[in-house]
């Protein structure tokens, strides 16, 4: 067998095993959000903030954040139920590879190159429940709360996307869904919250 063939034969096993693990990922991160409605919740909310700022009549822009309200404390509420849900996932099932090369089991053999997704939902639990943007004193505050959701929101897409695919399609989503990189993203969350996603990921800045 020349080198050739022998190197189509070992890029073919890992591409299997590699869609494989992606699938279980994903298989298990539908099965538990499956009880929630938080990606419904989530999409309303960062569409419901566009449409809040970008009203002009104040009547119709305090409608909007009324009707917002309801929908961040519901969204808060599922998850950290979900969050706690998914803490009871086995450990081995829940490590993310942070190396460069999105090749399969790598995180079991390097455990100190990843982090574990349990840690990561956690993280974005608290840190959503935490802006509180209806506790905002003014307009300004209301509005610079919202964009700070708003980047809660879309760093914890980044994290699932990351877990059930890999970090590079995962900034290509964002980027595709949203228009945002993930550099933009992580400077507009809360200071605490890119505190604690860099020490998750092992990120120094």
């Amino acid at each position: 067998m020349d080198f050739f063939t022998l190197a189509i034969i070992v890029f073919i096993g890992i591409y299997l095993l590699k869609t494989q693990e992606q699938r279980r990922h994903t298989l298990l991160l539908a099965q538990y959000l499956g009880r929630y409605q938080i990606e419904k919740l989530m999409g309303g909310l960062m569409e419901g903030y566009l449409r809040a700022l970008g009203e002009a009549d104040p009547q119709r822009r305090e409608q909007v954040w009324n009707v917002l309200e309801s929908t961040e404390k519901s969204l808060a509420d599922q998850l950290q139920a979900f969050s706690k849900d998914w803490s009871g996932v086995d450990a081995a099932q829940t490590r993310v590879s942070t190396l460069p090369l999105a090749l399969p089991y790598l995180d079991r053999v390097f455990p100190a190159s990843g982090f574990d997704m349990r840690e990561a939902i956690a993280l974005h639990a608290r840190a959503i429940a935490t802006v509180r943007v209806f506790d905002s004193r003014d307009e300004e505050e209301r509005r610079a709360r919202a964009f700070t959701m708003t980047a809660e929101l879309m760093l914890m897409q980044y994290s699932c996307h990351w877990y059930c695919k890999s970090r590079a399609i995962a900034s290509v989503r964002l980027v595709a869904r949203h228009k945002t990189s993930y550099e933009q993203v992580i400077a507009a969350v809360a200071s605490q919250t890119r505190r604690d996603y860099f020490k998750l990921i092992g990120q120094t800045s």
